[in-house]
């Protein structure tokens, strides 16, 4: 069992930044693939970005490359994902989640799911 809770949400400028943390509970966080998802108000929930379990490899959304930088501390047991050149688009609810299969963009095969935070991305 893994339990995530995501930090760092909130209202920036569009071409602010803002680094969103997931903090993963149990003691095999390195087990799992991480992947970010968000759902912008009245659209389904999109693939944003996922890494590794060791780390070394990422896997971006076109829409977010050169923008946003997926991350992980296993000895913290956290998943970083760094905002930069943020746009009102990119206002939605990210989710972090975790797979115990290899990293991925499917969010059906996400094991465990945070409970959200918000990015609003305004003037």
């Amino acid at each position: 069992q893994v339990q995530l809770v995501e930090s760092g949400g909130g209202l920036v400028p569009p071409g602010g930044s803002l680094r969103l943390s997931c903090a993963a509970s149990g003691r095999t966080f390195s087990r799992y693939a991480m992947g970010w998802f968000r759902q912008a108000a009245g659209k389904e929930r999109e693939f944003v970005a996922a890494i590794s379990w060791g780390g070394s490899i990422t896997w971006y959304a076109d829409f977010v490359k050169g923008r946003f930088t997926i991350s992980r501390d296993n000895a913290k047991n956290t998943v970083i994902l760094q905002m930069n050149s943020l746009k009102p688009e990119d206002t939605a609810v990210y989710y972090c989640a975790a797979t115990s299969r290899n990293y991925n963009s499917d969010q059906k095969l996400y094991d465990y799911w945070g409970q959200g935070t918000q990015v609003t991305v305004s003037s």
